[in-house]
């Protein structure tokens, strides 16, 4: 950490005045540059105690988005606080630049395809292309106030990052935790490779449902003479060609006679078994149902099941193969069509009725996957799903409510996890084949990073049969493979090959302290980094998760650019600081989604200039050094400091559990309601009399701590005041950002009488208000009925009250029912015709309240919840009468 270089200042901090308003546009872009050059958030290893923050490396492939802006700033109120709180922070910053979005940038960008080109140049392009991306968006979450690190950047490309990769992939083979299987695979046609169950979403499509007539070649009894045919009911017509069965419900008694029989497939004339199975859903269709080679899970899971044939219809383009006989050729689109006309002119369509239906789409494209037979590389999950639950509960959650998607995910896995990518931007998967006999070929882990298309294999030979041939692996990993790992990236895990061991190069940072992240990718970052993590450590990989919801537009619908209501940042900060920016970021609970408001934002913004006018205020009325406390305060000094002390521990606490929107309103309504308009109010007369270092020290004392606590939502702000009134010290390179976080002074004193005597002062201010008077404006005797023992002075000072007079009783007040207000949007439905009825009585005085109840003319009745009493208090003494919550206020 640098603690020698200047602040980004000319003059002296005695020169500088806090004069005029504040002025974000010039202050913010200045702070941001300083910080970054000055190494200000810098990770000190050697620190005592620390805290590390397992970071989300974005996919760059656009431009920042509110989600970005929400999401980052979260991670820097925890990053900001605990640097204070702690000695140092380990805040990282990476980019998840190899994958298909990668790859999909790059062809875009630079109009290519990745078929065209070599592995080796294809990716070389892809990081040209997200490097310049990632540079502009690195300057943009700079422009944040982002407190990384940034000399700890990593990209998920890197060769480090992806010898750790590799290293993985290795250490689970030889735990016999991964397999290569030629299997049915969910198949993104689009992208043509496969993917994993977490990479699916649900997305409602529009259909045609149709009624298709199959011939019955035989039935339960054997083969039939005449003609019957059964009706199955399919949205995907296309996929006849690849029919192998027909199943029948066990509790179907209708269609029973059919089991064990035999079926033609219309238009494509092979014969299929007619099979009971428990797994057909009776209430869909007909209740018969054709199982094809695939078309969903219950297809994969009948095939394996029964043993069934393979009939492979589609390719991995989504084209139909020459199965499909005459379709051969076609898009599985152009085929459907075909199809249901040639059904239907063959007299096999019965019936074709829309339908709307959910289908698995690639989280990635928005294509509909298809099931295809391929060879790819599998981690095993299915046998460990207990365990990788209960490492989800040895974590803390914040919320804790989001531990259930984590559970719901586990519990709902149906597949072990797909790693291998038929792409070119990725990390290579380091094996080879044997020609002859198939045996994979391991890469030395000493030899990592590798690329099998362009390097060597390890050996000579086939270790297994001795044949000489290899076959390189072409596959990449999947991108999620990588990413899962950035706790072991971070920490540096690696293999030493001398001691024949892992090691670690920041052991210290392991487990991580948190991981933040957003509640969408729970099933994938985070699960999976569970499950690498795990299996590689035996251990969690963080202690903690904050979860953070999904930024809305006003109509609580997410943002998307096809419904044009995206709002970029850019557009945001045009118009609004940055610090007013993490206000509104710090103004709701972590998990839940939000509507964007601009209404944070003002009130940020307005918020930013009573902190710089307040600050103006204490600098004025203070010497310029810190004074010594002195041995006696003041009781309404003491008062306040006691409150300080109550905020600061309260403060902390709501850090500590990441409710930001908590301690941003609680600090907020302390410093804006008691320390400006109260205790200001009554430091300004106090000192404006002469030097009063009870009041001075106070001042100051609040002031140093108000930036300290506001500083992780307003970093700007409070490091130009504290450079400005020169606050800071060497120990600390100047910035109130690498100070102590405020701990409570331990000062005692009579809080309720003191909040009471506050709400003396404002009452007594509004009194002035409201009757024309200046605020310094002499009331000869005021009379207070309630607890401010040993602030009268202070109240006296502050409203220049000549007598005071204190009671501790109520005064003699009488109160009288003015009005009854009915809740007629339950009152009318209730009492219809009936309601004119009850204002008469209610307006003719015959009512009566009773027990909380409302008794209308000794014959309608109303609950508790259907109306509100209004009530007028009379004071019969001598003078005005003012209440406040535990107080009242008579001037006379």
């Amino acid at each position: 950490m640098s603690d020698t270089q200047d602040p980004p200042t000319e003059e002296s901090p005695a020169d500088q005045q806090l004069t005029g308003e504040y002025d974000p546009s010039d202050i913010e872009p200045k702070w941001q540059d300083h910080w970054v050059n000055a190494d200000t958030y810098a990770y000190d290893g050697d620190a005592d105690t620390r805290f590390a923050i397992d970071t989300p490396p974005p996919t760059v492939s656009g431009n920042l988005h509110m989600g970005h802006l929400y999401q980052f700033t979260l991670q820097d109120f925890v990053a900001r606080y605990h640097r204070m709180a702690d000695d140092t922070v380990y805040f990282p910053f990476g980019y998840d630049d190899n994958g298909i979005a990668s790859e999909r940038l790059t062809e875009r960008e630079l109009d290519i395809r990745h078929q065209d080109y070599e592995r080796r140049v294809f990716q070389e392009k892809c990081r040209e292309v997200c490097a310049d991306y990632e540079e502009e968006f690195t300057e943009d979450v700079q422009s944040l106030a982002i407190s990384v690190d940034w000399d700890n950047t990593y990209k998920t490309i890197a060769p480090e990052v992806q010898r750790v990769s590799q290293l993985s992939f290795l250490d689970l083979y030889e735990q016999g935790r991964e397999y290569r299987q030629r299997a049915p695979t969910i198949w993104c046609p689009d992208c043509e490779t496969a993917i994993s169950q977490v990479e699916q979403e649900d997305e409602d499509k529009a259909t045609k449902f149709n009624d298709i007539a199959f011939d019955l070649v035989a039935d339960s009894e054997g083969p039939i003479t005449w003609d019957e045919t059964f009706t199955i009911s399919t949205t995907r017509p296309e996929l006849l060609p690849a029919c192998v069965s027909v199943f029948v419900h066990p509790d179907d008694d209708e269609n029973q006679h059919l089991v064990g029989g035999t079926a033609r497939v219309p238009l494509f004339e092979q014969e299929v078994p007619i099979i009971a199975d428990e797994r057909v859903d009776m209430e869909t269709g007909s209740g018969l149902v054709m199982c094809c080679t695939f078309g969903d899970q219950n297809d994969i899971e009948w095939y394996q099941a029964h043993d069934l044939d393979l009939r492979l219809a589609i390719d991995e383009s989504a084209t139909m193969t020459e199965v499909a006989g005459d379709y051969e050729g076609m898009s599985t689109h152009e085929a459907r069509e075909a199809i249901i006309e040639d059904l239907d002119s063959e007299g096999y369509l019965l019936e074709s009725r829309d339908h709307d239906h959910t289908v698995q789409v690639h989280e990635r494209c928005g294509v509909e996957v298809e099931y295809l037979v391929t060879e790819q590389w599998y981690i095993e999950m299915l046998d460990k799903k207990d365990e990788y639950l209960e490492a989800g509960r040895e974590m803390d959650w914040y919320p804790e409510k989001m531990f259930s998607r984590y559970q719901h995910w586990i519990e709902g896995l149906e597949w072990d996890w797909c790693i291998s990518r038929q792409r070119d931007s990725g990390i290579p998967i380091p094996v080879w084949y044997c020609e002859d006999c198939g045996e994979p070929v391991m890469a030395r882990r000493e030899d990592l990073p590798v690329d099998p298309l362009s390097d060597d294999p390890p050996v000579d030979a086939c270790p297994e049969c001795g044949h000489g041939d290899l076959t390189p692996e072409e596959d990449v990993f999947d991108t999620w493979a990588t990413s899962s790992l950035t706790p072991l990236v971070n920490a540096g895990w690696d293999w030493d090959s001398g001691a024949e061991d892992f090691v670690w190069d920041n052991p210290e940072l392991y487990p991580f302290d948190l991981r933040p992240q957003g509640h969408d990718i729970i099933s994938f970052w985070l699960f999976h980094t569970v499950v690498k993590c795990y299996e590689h450590t035996g251990e969690v990989p963080f202690d903690s998760v904050m979860i953070n919801g999904m930024v809305l537009d006003e109509n609580r619908e997410a943002m998307s650019k096809s419904k044009g209501n995206v709002i970029p940042p850019s557009e945001v900060l045009e118009n609004f600081p940055v610090d007013a920016a993490r206000y509104w970021a710090a103004g709701t609970s972590i998990g839940d989604d939000f509507p964007y408001k601009e209404g944070d934002l003002e009130a940020g913004e307005r918020l930013l200039q009573k902190l710089w006018n307040a600050s103006r205020l204490v600098d004025q009325l203070t010497p310029a050094a810190v004074p010594e406390e002195p041995d006696e305060l003041s009781s309404v000094d003491r008062w306040l400091l006691a409150e300080l002390d109550a905020t600061i521990d309260s403060v902390t606490a709501k850090f500590e559990d990441y409710a930001f929107s908590k301690a941003r309103n609680e600090l907020r309504s302390f410093f804006w309601n008691t320390f400006c308009d109260d205790y200001l109010e009554i430091a300004k007369q106090r000192v404006s009399e002469g030097s009063d270092a009870s009041t001075e020290y106070t001042l100051l004392t609040a002031h140093r701590t108000f930036l300290k606590l506001f500083a992780p939502f307003l970093p700007h702000i409070t490091e130009e005041l504290w450079d400005r009134l020169a606050y800071g010290d060497a120990d600390t390179g100047g910035s109130v950002h690498t100070t102590d976080w405020p701990v409570a002074g331990g000062y005692e004193a009579d809080l309720e009488a003191g909040e009471t005597a506050m709400e003396v002062v404002s009452a007594l201010r509004r009194y002035k208000t409201e009757n024309g008077l200046p605020l310094n404006a002499d009331l000869d005797h005021v009379e207070v009925y309630g607890h401010v023992e040993g602030f009268e002075a202070a109240i006296g000072e502050a409203m220049h009250v000549e007598r005071l007079d204190t009671y501790e009783d109520a005064p003699d007040i009488t109160t009288e029912v003015s009005g009854i207000d009915l809740d007629y949007s339950v009152v009318g439905p209730e009492f219809g015709s009936d309601v004119g009825a009850i204002d008469g009585g209610i307006e003719s005085g015959d009512y009566e309240i009773e027990d909380g109840r409302l008794v209308v003319a000794g014959e309608f009745e109303l609950g508790s919840d259907l109306f509100e009493v209004e009530e007028t208090r009379t004071y019969s003494g001598e003078g005005e009468m003012t209440e406040t919550e535990n107080a009242v206020v008579v001037v006379r």
